[in-house]
């Protein structure tokens, strides 16, 4: 995906699907729990320091997995990098669980769509070899659009 600075900033301000004070450890070893207004965005997951209105950072919810830890604590991870982990402390046990369930949700669409991509992708290439012609064409949706046609296996 990408995205640059401006486009997160305005990302950043939208209105949150679910905001909060939680205490947050980053990935980096040594790191200490630190309060931080974090704010998720579509699959965004903003955090703040309380006292300022720009994020001082963001995860992209791609390709990651969200478990619950202990009682108030779950942990953000990244399949692509095991080792690059968020923890994340709530003030109870439900909040850790709506936590939870919003960020897998969150990430859960980014699987959604690459699923519907690939699924585009490859009856565009169905469609093509039994009628010789590309079905996105008469929407004005050429070979060199985001969509190319590409081998693929679902």
């Amino acid at each position: 995906m990408r995205y640059n600075e401006k486009e997160l900033l305005s990302l950043s301000r939208q209105r949150a699907e679910k905001a909060a004070e939680l205490s947050m450890r980053g990935p980096k070893k040594g790191s200490v729990l630190k309060k931080r207004l974090v704010k998720l965005v579509v699959n965004f997951l903003f955090y703040f320091r309380a006292d300022e209105e720009e994020p001082i950072g963001a995860l992209l919810l791609e390709h990651c997995m969200v478990r619950k830890e202990e009682e108030k604590s779950f942990l953000i991870s990244f399949i692509d990098e095991p080792d690059r982990k968020y923890s994340f402390e709530c003030s109870s046990r439900e909040q850790r669980d709506e936590w939870v369930e919003a960020l897998t949700n969150a990430s859960f669409c980014c699987f959604s769509y690459e699923f519907m991509r690939k699924s585009l992708l490859f009856y565009r290439n169905e469609i093509l070899k039994v009628s010789g012609k590309d079905p996105l064409e008469q929407y004005g949706i050429s070979e060199e659009s985001r969509f190319q046609l590409e081998p693929t296996s679902i």
